[in-house]
């Protein structure tokens, strides 16, 4: 038999006090939390990407796997932070956030840039083919890495 509160099942008391959300409300009820994850995920993808070629370029890959794995890092503290909920719904917290997803696309602009220019000179090393693709798939989730960051970055900011 189930424990009781006042006369009443602990499970059912919950379930009547607490409804369970449905849909796309979790997502917007988690703000931040759902949007983080998607850059940061994309972000892992050109860090496993690029470290899977020769890096041929270190100048150019060793800036790249700089922002991403640092982005990676960061991003993932700020989740935790959100999720155990030191921000506490203050407006520091929105504007701490849109700054450092506007900073973050800066940062992955300029990584994704060249990212793209160690992929066009793989092109015509002697290389194998496998170099070339690595890169060109680091490259696009570059691009879609910085495109996340910034749409992150104002959708806070527009909140």
């Amino acid at each position: 038999m189930p424990p009781t509160l006042h006369g009443r099942s602990h499970v059912s008391w919950l379930c009547r006090e607490l409804p369970v959300p449905v849909g796309s409300a979790p997502c917007c009820r988690l703000g931040g939390a759902s949007s983080i994850g998607a850059p940061t995920l994309c972000g892992t993808w050109v860090w496993i990407l690029v470290a899977a070629t020769s890096v041929s370029f270190p100048l150019l890959q060793g800036w790249v796997m700089y922002v991403s794995i640092s982005s990676c890092l960061i991003s993932l503290l700020l989740l935790l932070s959100y999720l155990f909920g030191f921000h506490r719904n203050s407006e520091n917290w929105k504007v701490l956030d849109s700054l450092y997803h506007g900073a973050t696309a800066i940062l992955y602009m300029s990584a994704a840039v060249l990212q793209a220019n160690a992929t066009i000179r793989s092109e015509l090393s002697p290389d194998s083919p496998l170099h070339y693709q690595l890169n060109s798939a680091a490259s696009f989730f570059a691009f879609v890495t910085t495109f996340l960051y910034i749409l992150h970055a104002f959708s806070i900011y527009y909140q």
